[in-house]
């Protein structure tokens, strides 16, 4: 279980990017939907350790995700929205690699370690193939891959479909949610409302300017969630889809959790 309790974060000019953050993340995939410039990215940095909050708390299974953080990367995998490798690697020398960096020194370990997780996201014949050569979706399912060393408890991925064609992106979606377990709190973050409804197993976020986090733990929910469907922005209007405003009503009289973000 993940509790965040009162995260806050103001970049410099005043831009308040979290606000009082709220929230407990049972064990699943847990998607956090809103537009760009919501505060996603920042609120995963946070928990990723690779920024510091205003104030608030953070914890998971007894680890303080602020405070401890030799402690959080230990449990922590991580796919930022850009990932780099290097070009001239081949898939299995970039997971050794990484493997070295997270502690598995002996190396019969690692030939083990490497060829399970090559088998998992589905890229075992392209083992022997520079990176350089991989496309979107083969780059992001051995960052997948990676994430997975150490057998993490909390794996944060950031808008990890972008760019991807619909065939590559349910490919990933899928691994995604056989990722999950019930020791394992996948965290997805998009603004593409069909990507969290096709794999969100305990939970769902909608995050927005001034908007409430809300948690769905039940199918009828998210299905109300599905067919509420994305808000279209456009510069100076707003065009809503049909059954907006319906579901939204549902959605209000079910809440039972939130947090505003930005």
């Amino acid at each position: 279980m993940l509790k965040i309790e009162g995260l806050t974060k103001t970049y410099a000019g005043g831009i308040l990017a979290l606000n009082r953050v709220d929230l407990e993340i049972p064990s699943g995939v847990f998607g956090l939907l809103g537009p760009n410039g919501s505060g996603k990215t920042t609120f995963m940095k946070i928990l990723a350790t690779l920024l510091e909050p205003d104030s608030g708390a953070a914890e998971m299974n007894g680890i303080d995700l602020i405070n401890d953080k030799h402690g959080t990367r230990r449990i922590l995998g991580y796919l930022p929205q850009e990932f780099g490798f290097y070009p001239t690697f081949t898939a299995e020398q970039m997971l050794d690699y990484f493997a070295k960096l997270k502690g598995v020194m002996d190396r019969k370990e690692r030939v083990r370690l490497v060829d399970a997780l090559l088998d998992r996201v589905n890229l075992s014949h392209s083992r022997k193939q520079r990176l350089s050569g991989f496309s979107g979706g083969m780059r992001q399912r051995l960052g997948i891959a990676q994430s997975l060393i150490g057998q993490p408890q909390l794996i944060i991925v950031d808008e990890p479909t972008a760019g991807l064609d619909p065939e590559e992106r349910n490919r990933f979606l899928n691994l995604l949610a056989e990722t999950a377990s019930e020791k394992v709190l996948v965290m997805l973050s998009t603004h593409i409302v069909s990507d969290a409804s096709s794999v969100c197993s305990h939970s769902r976020a909608g995050a927005g300017l001034g908007r409430r986090v809300q948690p769905c733990r039940d199918q009828p929910r998210r299905r109300a969630c599905k067919r509420a469907d994305e808000e279209c922005r456009e510069p100076g209007k707003k065009r809503r889809v049909a059954g907006r405003r319906k579901a939204g009503r549902r959605l209000a009289d079910q809440q039972d959790s939130g947090a505003v973000l930005r």
